[in-house]
């Protein structure tokens, strides 16, 4: 009796699992979209490094091939997203609203139909069963009554001291006693003989409740397969034609790459084979005078200056990326001379020592592709720019020991993005070292947090108070 609950709650649970259900789908759409979203960050952070840096020709553009791939992902994730979010999501919503009606005072109608069904089901043989167990119970009493009464005649018997009076009256009880036994015997085989005929009836009705409720569990159990299959297709990517067409031509782009190809291209543009500009006399004119650049009115010894040299082919059609101008961009990608580290996940606990060393790839672009580089030249040892252990581009030009006791912090007023690579970058607010005063062009020299030295105008930083 009342063991019928565990199946009416059932019914909660029914619709509890459905809310279980769409917050599981809502946690996976939610991982898709952040997916989409890094994807997408990473393809555009890292195209524009390898735009920017040193590789060229067919593999550049096998390299770039990967960020396509990624930006393509990204568009089938959000797919998924969507998909989850608008089909999966609302059709189990839906669903439960249908099948599940709640009441005004709780709960719901199909939980108190099925409890009302069970206990209507129950009721008479509930009571039969009650009165069995009234009737046992009686019989049972009876029975020790009578056990009772025989040991108290054996023992008088042998005791004397009782006069015939008292061991007759313990004789009578010891026969009343026994027809109390055979009556409550009586009546409780006749309850239980009642409660027996009266069985089938209740399980057949018991069993038409609990068909019901089975019915209405089976509607449950199929919609859940239902569902849990279409969001399997929506998840599957395997089996969209486009998603298998990204990696193919993935593939396609990369077994493009040719070595061959590229260095001819180099040696084109870049070595013996470009077009040379060799010195000439040039008469002294008023319209070759410039403007010096930073760098060059800082250098006290008077040099040489080649003013006219022009370079044909790719090389020359693509804009300079460096400038000696000063500019301030403030909606600009920081350089990759900035402290920014594109292995560095801001929610990355677990980074091993292995992966903090990465660090150094924040330098991967250091040498850009249109980079000018210094005319003046020198047949000194010291001055070999293929002599220097700098060549990869690991040592820092201004890692030169610098006397602690002039160091002071400053705190950047506006953003400054470094025009050439001995130059910091950074944005308003981020705080500084720097290492020696300004200079009469108005230059300061600092170290930022993460170790990187550089030159930086004055009057864009504040001391820190």
């Amino acid at each position: 009796v009342g063991n019928y609950k565990r199946t009416v709650k059932r019914i909660d649970d029914g619709h509890r699992l459905c809310n279980d259900l769409m917050n599981c789908i809502h946690e996976r759409a939610r991982i898709e979209k952040v997916y989409a979203q890094q994807l997408t960050e990473w393809a555009k952070r890292w195209k524009q490094l390898v735009e920017k840096g040193p590789q060229y020709g067919t593999v550049e553009r096998a390299w770039c091939a990967f960020m396509s791939e990624a930006e393509k992902v990204s568009e089938l994730h959000l797919e998924v997203k969507g998909s989850l979010m608008n089909e999966d999501f609302e059709k189990i919503k839906n669903w439960q609203k249908e099948a599940f009606h709640k009441q005004m005072m709780g709960g719901f109608k199909e939980t108190k139909e099925a409890e009302d069904g069970f206990r209507k089901a129950q009721k008479p043989w509930a009571k039969k069963l009650k009165e069995v167990e009234a009737a046992k119970k009686a019989y049972h009493a009876a029975c020790k009554e009578e056990k009772l009464a025989i040991s108290r005649e054996t023992n008088s018997k042998a005791d004397p001291a009782l006069n015939p009076e008292q061991l007759k009256k313990l004789q009578d009880k010891v026969e009343r006693s026994k027809q109390d036994v055979l009556k409550t015997k009586e009546k409780y085989e006749k309850s239980l003989k009642e409660l027996d005929n009266a069985t089938p009836q209740y399980m057949e009705n018991m069993e038409q409740v609990f068909e019901q409720c089975q019915q209405f569990e089976e509607k449950r159990l199929r919609f859940f397969r239902e569902v849990l299959l279409e969001v399997q297709k929506h998840l599957d990517l395997s089996n969209v034609a486009s998603y298998k067409n990204i990696y193919r031509e993935l593939e396609q782009n990369i077994k493009t790459a040719d070595a061959v190809e590229d260095l001819r291209w180099f040696r084109a543009n870049q070595g013996p084979g470009m077009s040379m500009n060799w010195p000439q006399f040039e008469e002294w004119s008023a319209d070759l005078n410039r403007t010096l650049s930073r760098r060059e009115k800082k250098k006290a010894s008077d040099g040489v200056t080649l003013t006219g040299i022009n370079q044909t082919g790719d090389q020359g059609s693509q804009p300079h990326k460096h400038s000696s101008s000063l500019s301030v961009q403030s909606n600009t990608v920081q350089s990759v001379q900035s402290s920014y580290n594109p292995f560095e996940d801001e929610e990355d606990t677990g980074s091993t020592v292995s992966e903090k060393e990465d660090n150094k790839i924040k330098n991967v672009s250091s040498y850009e592709k249109n980079q000018s580089y210094p005319t003046d030249w020198s047949d000194e040892e010291s001055n070999n720019p293929f002599s220097s252990t700098d060549a990869n581009g690991d040592t820092n030009p201004f890692d030169e020991d610098t006397p602690p006791a002039m160091e002071v912090r400053v705190r950047a007023l506006y953003d400054y993005e470094g025009q050439e690579q001995d130059e910091l970058s950074f944005k308003a607010g981020d705080e500084l070292t720097k290492m020696e005063n300004e200079d009469e062009q108005g230059w300061c020299k600092g170290r930022l947090d993460n170790g990187q030295v550089g030159l930086y105008p004055a009057n864009y930083v504040e001391p820190i108070q």
